[in-house]
């Protein structure tokens, strides 16, 4: 069966309501994205209104979230899908969950930068928190082409890109002990990169997450909780 099999249904109809929710899938995790980067750069730059407006704009990704759900409730309702079709909606259901949940941390991220713009002091690992935001982004942008092409292969390259960005991650947090304890002034300071770093590590698990969606729907098997020498055992077993 072709990954993309739904597309060739005799109603063009359905064929436009799959493909509809799935466009409007990766205009949400387009926007998803652009929160990350945002709330990033409010933290960096110490920027309290940039982290005030993504804090407001979480509520359309949470729209975003309510609409494609009740679209692919009323394509289960309409359409009985069976076989792939139904194992594409329960992908886009799982998806939209885990990008509902990555907005939910680019928010938190944002009001820690607010909350650190209104304190005195630097020298916090801000160059690292960066990169670490640059590579659970790029992490989310490869798990939406793969959603996009629906490429297993592609998807179990998310996943094994988790494991470093869980490296990155425990890296980052020894950095922070290290201030707080050279320094018990930065305590409060540090916490909010903790909860930032903490954020983002969280946005890697929810990209793997949407990986193992995609490697679902193609290879109609399950990869959660499994590791990634069973997983890549999954995707190149063949179908």
């Amino acid at each position: 069966m072709s990954s993309l099999s739904y597309k060739s249904h005799i109603s063009s109809q359905y064929n436009d309501e799959l493909e509809d929710v799935r466009q409007r899938v990766l205009a949400m995790g387009g926007l998803v994205e652009q929160q990350i980067v945002d709330a990033t750069r409010a933290l960096m730059e110490n920027d309290s209104l940039l982290g005030d407006e993504v804090s407001r704009n979480d509520f359309k990704v949470n729209q975003l979230e309510v609409l494609i759900d009740e679209e692919c409730s009323g394509i289960l309702a309409r359409r009985q899908p069976t076989a792939g079709d139904l194992r594409l909606v329960y992908a886009i259901i799982k998806t939209i969950t885990d990008l509902e949940r990555i907005g939910d941390e680019a928010e938190k991220i944002a009001r820690m930068a607010v909350d650190l713009a209104s304190q005195e002091g630097g020298g916090t690992p801000l160059v690292e928190v960066g990169h670490l935001s640059r590579h659970v982004s790029q992490m989310l942008r490869d798990a939406l082409d793969a959603f996009a092409r629906m490429d297993a292969d592609a998807a179990l390259g998310v996943a094994r890109e988790d494991m470093s960005v869980d490296r990155e991650y425990e890296s980052l947090m020894r950095q922070c002990i290290t201030f707080m304890m050279e320094d018990p002034r930065t305590i409060r300071r540090v916490m909010d990169i903790i909860w930032s770093v903490r954020s983002l590590e969280r946005i890697g698990d929810h990209s793997r997450n949407i990986a193992e969606y995609v490697i679902y729907f193609v290879k109609g098997k399950d990869v959660r909780h499994i590791g990634i020498e069973a997983m890549e055992r999954e995707v190149k077993g063949g179908d």
